[in-house]
């Protein structure tokens, strides 16, 4: 009985009863079309982070090369940034669709650079779904991680861990990749062009590809209503509608959240300019009585929505020479919000100069409410959202 046991053990070793696929559709040029809109859309997803990245946390060296114009600048690249992430998922699905049999091949491991190219392959999938989820759900501010999960810095340098995956890939691969792209019929091995014979009247590879993108497309129109205005009445799926909410704006973070009640902001509030050579200490009344201007721009947050407003309050350059303070100057920005993530904020002087720049006080004609940062906040032109500070208390000069 040893013998038979120690033969199908053998034979069990060198080809186990793995799954057998018969599918025409995993085949290279199937894989490489999906591939290189699915790699368009990752390098689109990554640079357009990688930009929403900077702008919030701007290095010492390109923080006063940052542009402030266009005024949209943030909310184009923002939208494109999420967009792309979901244009991204219908692909990966898809992709994996097409290449999933190869995880069944036999054996494991043939050379060593067989051995990188798999390990370049479970990074890449793994980031890239880590990605999209976390990237999705925080575009829905559905936190299923908790409060502690540091989101930002994990979803940025998961990024580059993929991105380099990616790179890796691409340099195995790329001898498929280029008989992919340039073969106008499908090249399968030989052992699956009998089961091609056999199924003749399966899916063909156009059909797949077309509806792979009608998928990608239509979670795209259902989401991007989110920053395109004229989309909004069809983007079914999207999680928030932007023209809904407080004074025509929709609120990420609330006053309650925040920690902000209206006993902070009663009549003894005032906003202190400080850093200059004239200290100034306004009240709301005071800071209504001064030149007041107005300026048309788009809120727009990391989690990929945008929408137009109209403000109106006191020019933050203004205020600034008021103060005696330096047009050289960057000012940090201090809300009374205390715990939170952008409680201090520092705005760099290109920012700081803009003449669209505001210390508002109104939104959409109307007094700010509470939760859209009453009694003054800031808003400022190619800036996420989370830099246009709300309940500003003090406005200092970085000399």
């Amino acid at each position: 009985m040893r013998k038979p046991i120690a033969k199908d053990l053998a034979s069990f070793l060198r080809q186990p009863p793995l799954p057998r696929f018969r599918s025409r559709l995993h085949d290279e040029r199937t894989a490489t079309l999906i591939g290189t809109a699915l790699g368009v859309a990752f390098a689109t997803a990554f640079l357009t982070g990688l930009i929403s990245h900077v702008l919030q946390h701007p290095p010492g060296w390109l923080a006063h090369r940052l542009p402030a114009r266009p005024s949209w600048g943030y909310r184009l690249t923002q939208g494109l940034h999420v967009s792309s992430g979901i244009i991204a998922i219908p692909l990966l699905l898809a992709k994996l669709w097409t290449v999933y049999p190869k995880l069944f091949a036999w054996p494991p491991l043939k050379s060593l650079a067989h051995a990188v190219e798999r390990l370049s392959i479970l990074v890449l999938v793994a980031g890239a779904v880590f990605e999209l989820a976390t990237g999705l759900l925080n575009s829905a501010q559905w936190y299923v991680w908790g409060g502690q999960f540091p989101f930002v810095p994990t979803h940025y340098w998961v990024a580059w861990i993929t991105v380099g995956a990616l790179i890796v890939h691409l340099g195995v691969k790329a001898p498929a990749i280029a008989r992919g792209l340039r073969s106008p019929k499908t090249e399968l091995p030989e052992a699956y062009q009998q089961i091609v014979e056999e199924q003749k009247q399966g899916v063909s590879r156009r059909a797949f590809v077309a509806t792979t993108a009608v998928a990608a497309g239509a979670v795209t129109v259902a989401t991007v209503g989110e920053s395109i205005d004229s989309l909004r009445p069809v983007s079914a799926l999207s999680p928030r509608d932007i023209g809904v909410g407080e004074l025509g704006v929709p609120i990420n973070r609330t006053a309650g959240q925040a920690g902000i009640t209206a006993d902070l902001v009663t009549s003894d509030w005032r906003l202190q300019v400080a850093g200059g050579t004239r200290p100034l200490s306004l009240s709301r009344d005071e800071l209504a009585a001064l030149s007041q201007s107005s300026a048309t721009l788009p809120i727009a947050c990391v989690e990929g929505w945008s929408v137009d407003a109209h403000w109106e309050g006191v020019r933050i350059s203004d205020l600034m020479d008021l103060a005696g303070i330096p047009h050289d100057a960057d000012v940090r920005v201090f809300s009374m919000e205390k715990n939170g993530a952008y409680a201090v904020t520092v705005m760099e002087r290109q920012y700081v100069r803009d003449r669209a720049a505001l210390l508002a006080l109104r939104l959409n004609g109307r007094t700010l409410t509470l939760d859209h940062g009453y009694p003054a906040r800031v808003i400022v032109p190619n800036r996420p959202g989370v830099l246009q500070t709300k309940w500003v208390r003090r406005m200092e000069a970085i000399v």
